[in-house]
């Protein structure tokens, strides 16, 4: 399985997809909905909502830095970023669609604004990661996506675009292999009969198999692994949170 190249347009599409997918399903909920727990221990799904609003517009700011060549950070720093999400979170539903729909348009207009030769710019994740601006996008789907699965609404890592599911498990795997603090597991991918090994040992002692999106799910932290058989039965290893 080999990690594909980010590519801002197909990507941008897939964001506008996936963000009606999950307007669509936010709309559904009662209001009394937001403020229950979500997925992510110690959110709510209004924590959940303004987050993904907020994380739109950081996303806006590394355009604008990859546009003009000033840096401009993701978020000014963790405290307001803290802030902006705790102050947003108990804002009635009909709010929150608000949110999601305005901030989603802010960064459909700033990528559709970011010429051809900015997309090569390197610019700074919060995590202190430095990406080129064509990945932004791209990262952008990921929190979608994975974020309409933590709301706990009914949608779940099996409702994933295939293709998605493929690329994601490819990005993941290739930054767990070889890696020192990982508990070294050989993947099995059901579906398709493909091996991986994450970890630093050539051989691992421990054989997980399932299902690609039951993986998928695993590899980035939404199961315990369920769907999953361990060869031998033993205990899944606990695995980094997907930075």
């Amino acid at each position: 399985m080999s990690v594909q190249r980010p590519d801002p347009a197909r990507d941008a599409a897939a964001v506008r997809e996936a963000t009606e997918q999950l307007l669509e399903s936010v709309a559904t909920l009662t209001p009394s909905a937001v403020a229950e727990p979500s997925q992510l221990p110690g959110w709510t799904r209004g924590h959940l909502l303004a987050h993904l609003a907020r994380n739109a517009d950081s996303y806006v700011n590394l355009l604008t830095w990859a546009r003009t060549g000033e840096e401009t950070p993701q978020y000014a720093d963790q405290e307001s970023r803290d802030k902006d999400i705790e102050d947003g979170a108990g804002r009635p539903l009909g709010e929150h669609l608000d949110e999601l729909r305005i901030s989603a348009d802010r960064l459909a207009y700033a990528v559709e604004q970011t010429p051809p030769q900015a997309w090569a710019a390197q610019v700074v994740m919060r995590s202190g990661r430095v990406i080129a601006a064509a990945e932004i996008p791209y990262r952008r789907l990921i929190e979608v996506l994975l974020h309409h699965v933590d709301l706990g609404i009914g949608y779940t890592c099996a409702d994933l675009p295939a293709d998605f599911a493929v690329r994601v498990l490819a990005n993941v795997i290739d930054g767990l292999s070889g890696h020192e603090g990982v508990a070294a597991v050989r993947l099995h991918d059901t579906d398709s009969g493909e091996k991986w090994t994450i970890g630093a040992a050539n051989e691992p002692d421990l054989t997980v198999s399932g299902p690609r999106t039951d993986l998928l799910a695993w590899v980035t932290g939404r199961s315990k692994g369920e769907g999953l058989t361990p060869v031998p039965a033993l205990p899944l290893p606990v695995l980094p949170p997907l930075g």
